[in-house]
């Protein structure tokens, strides 16, 4: 997709998409913090001014602010420049009893921590509620391809074919198939194949092969010789503790990819023009709402755990690097100086702009806006 074929559309799911992603991330702070008997003072959805906003009986401000590219908490005692804290008016007795800064090392911690795992919690309940609604994608038992002099090549199987039973005895999945052929090599097998419109009836030995177990022993097994396509799937529905489990697997693999991901960047075998920003992410926004509900819930379930993670990164400014200052101070017992707070997050300030600058940038080409822009002038 080009620039010049960026529509609206995009803008608006795009920012649905941060605004919830923001809201659960920012709410995980706020509500680790009043747990924890911390004055949350603004709640704000947006950044710049104020557009609407109220006043609940805790005493904070929730607002939606003109500027919808993100969000923020703020509480009573909380700074990035220490010196902010030193500058400002002294806290009185009952407002150090609710000051996130005289909070214990442990309670601050946790409220950091709170963000970027609300946004991991998010992703779970997502894929969770895809995978009890929709459901999970399994390999039926099908013929992707046939390996060579193989078992199934010999007894005429096709591309395309789908086994529903073996000597009788159903099967759904591909694992299904595996777990029956794979006990019984060399024993001549009935298949009932779907093939269109057709039913027929094909015979196969499965050839016998040895292999080496989990546990080092040898064994022998039955192979078919077939094996399904990416494609070959359908939907399984799951149980609530199920799917819930299967949303913790998948948030953990996605976690890993973007770790091996950004590791292949550094160590130069990847490259740094996947990196997407905004437009990106507004333009996939888009394209996956056009696909369906499902599909854009799925994308903001891979979003929620980006954005938990890069805010985990120990980059000053960053929940991470908070968290990291946290941790210097749990080793000597005491905070950071406060010149080399404020030279830390001043320097998190600087490298979090040049990335957006940077990840902007790639959008830019990607989209080619400045052929639209060329186009425009000439």
């Amino acid at each position: 997709m080009s620039f010049s074929e960026f529509t609206w559309y995009y803008v608006i799911v795009f920012l649905f998409v941060l605004t919830v992603l923001v809201y659960v991330h920012e709410w995980g702070h706020y509500w680790v913090a009043r747990r924890n008997d911390v004055r949350v003072e603004v709640f704000s959805i947006g950044f710049g001014p104020e557009i609407y906003g109220w006043t609940n009986k805790a005493g904070t401000r929730w607002k939606i602010s003109a500027i919808p590219l993100g969000g923020y908490v703020k509480m009573l005692g909380q700074s990035d420049f220490p010196e902010d804290e030193e500058e400002g008016q002294p806290l009185t007795p009952e407002e150090e009893a609710v000051s996130f800064s005289k909070k214990t090392l442990a309670q601050r911690a946790a409220i950091v921590a709170a963000g970027p795992i609300a946004n991991f919690l998010l992703a779970i309940v997502l894929f969770a509620g895809l995978i009890m609604t929709v459901g999970s994608a399994r390999p039926y038992a099908g013929v992707g391809n046939l390996m060579q002099d193989s078992a199934a090549m010999e007894a005429g199987f096709l591309p395309g074919d789908r086994i529903v039973s073996v000597d009788g005895q159903p099967v759904t999945w591909f694992s299904d198939l595996v777990r029956i052929v794979s006990v019984q090599p060399g024993v001549v097998l009935k298949f009932q194949v779907r093939r269109g419109e057709k039913e027929l009836v094909l015979s196969a030995s499965p050839k016998s092969h040895t292999q080496t177990n989990k546990d080092g022993k040898s064994e022998t097994i039955g192979l078919l010789g077939v094996r399904y396509d990416p494609e070959q799937v359908e939907y399984e529905r799951q149980n609530p503790l199920k799917a819930t489990w299967m949303g913790v697997q998948q948030t953990y693999r996605l976690a890993g990819n973007i770790f091996s991901f950004l590791g292949q960047i550094i160590s130069g075998n990847g490259t740094s023009k996947d990196l997407g920003g905004p437009l990106r992410i507004a333009q996939i926004s888009g394209q996956m709402a056009q696909g369906g509900l499902d599909n854009l819930i799925f994308f903001m379930a891979m979003l929620s755990v980006n954005l938990g993670l890069i805010n985990l990164f120990p980059i000053p400014v960053l929940d991470g690097g908070h968290l990291m200052f946290y941790l210097a101070e749990a080793i000597r017992g005491r905070p950071l100086g406060a010149r080399a707070q404020e030279y830390g997050f001043r320097f998190g300030m600087i490298l979090v702009l040049i990335l957006m600058v940077f990840a902007t940038w790639n959008d830019l080409v990607q989209l080619q806006a400045f052929e639209f822009i060329k186009e425009l002038v000439t």
